[in-house]
């Protein structure tokens, strides 16, 4: 039996909640929860603003706890073994994305809270892929975010091949953002804020930026035009995107993954003159999350967060609806 938190309507509270999983399947795993992120998707899903949400749901995607049961075909984890699970949970193995390592861009590809029971729960099965051993220079209580929040950004700076020697900005520190400066300042680059609160400047500073601009401020914007080689937007609402193509140099790329819910209203001729393009990402690989978690425990990158009990679960979400989360919540499994 696992036992869980689950909302039976949408945006619904979300109370307990026990279900009988199905037979482990020969290549799947059972993860022991210990600690689980609360991401804004998470709210997103429970509203059902994707459209895609089933009830009764059990939210959570950003787990970190130990492998409790193995498929007998496993063989490259172990009982006990630290593990993390994102946003995907499954993969068919067999297409051509799945075959040249784009797991992630796999069409079948199943997600962790999309027609699957989550994280928030004292167990979660995956395929065994998609759990990714955690480094031990990683602290548990804090690895979960970097299943979503931290592989989110990560993953174009490596589809990209950004080199050290770019100047890349940030839109919006917060969730994303926050880890985004401090991945691209060890990666070398010069790193840039946009932000539209100068309460935000030092902390982002701090955070590694190198420069804080004002989004809100025509002067700050026109002082940077042409200078950018990437911009990283962790947004969800939108902007002015016409400004922020200006800040690009030629052959400068607008990086979306923050999920803008309209259409993006951008001039053609911004990008004909100086072959600007536009694009997007999902998560990555698990050998991408690998590869990020590597990155992370060597330079010491963890989100900022705040605690809450899992029992508390309806808390931390109002907490993150108030917009008042710094800056990732962390739900530790209290379920008895």
């Amino acid at each position: 039996m696992i036992h869980a938190y689950a909302a039976q309507s949408a945006k619904g509270l979300l109370k307990p909640f026990e279900f009988e999983p199905k037979p482990l399947g020969d290549d799947d795993v059972e993860i022991n929860i210990e600690y689980c992120g609360l991401c804004h998707s998470d709210l997103s899903m429970l509203d059902n603003d994707f459209g895609m949400s089933k009830f009764p749901f059990v939210p959570g995607h950003e787990v970190a706890g130990r492998v409790g049961q193995l498929g007998r075909a496993v063989k490259h984890l172990k009982i006990g073994q630290r593990v993390g699970l994102g946003w995907y949970s499954h993969s068919c193995e067999t297409c051509p994305q799945c075959m040249i390592g784009n797991h992630n861009l796999c069409p079948t590809a199943e997600g962790t809270i999309i027609g699957r029971y989550g994280g928030f729960a004292d167990k979660v099965r995956c395929q065994a892929i998609w759990a990714v051993p955690l480094p031990e220079a990683l602290d548990p209580a804090k690895a979960g975010p970097m299943f979503c929040g931290g592989i989110t950004v990560f993953n174009p700076m490596v589809q990209f091949d950004i080199k050290p020697t770019d100047k890349v900005a940030v839109i919006g520190i917060g969730g994303l953002g926050h880890l985004a400066l401090q991945f691209l300042n060890k990666w070398g680059c010069h790193v840039t804020a946009f932000t539209s609160s100068d309460s935000k400047r030092d902390e982002a500073m701090k955070l590694g930026a190198h420069r804080v601009i004002n989004s809100k401020k025509e002067s700050e914007l026109k002082s940077i035009a042409g200078d950018l080689n990437y911009i990283i937007s962790t947004v969800n609402a939108s902007m002015n995107w016409n400004e922020y193509l200006s800040t690009l140099a030629p052959k400068g790329r607008l990086h979306f993954v923050g999920a803008v819910m309209e259409p993006l209203n951008v001039g053609v001729f911004p990008l004909l003159g100086a072959q600007r393009s536009i694009s997007g990402s999902p998560l990555g690989s698990p050998a991408t999350t690998a590869t990020m978690l590597d990155f992370a425990a060597r330079h010491k990158i963890e989100p900022v967060t705040e605690m809450f009990p899992m029992s508390k679960v309806n808390e931390a979400m109002e907490h993150l609806k108030a917009g008042k989360a710094r800056y990732r919540i962390v739900l530790k499994n209290d379920l008895v």
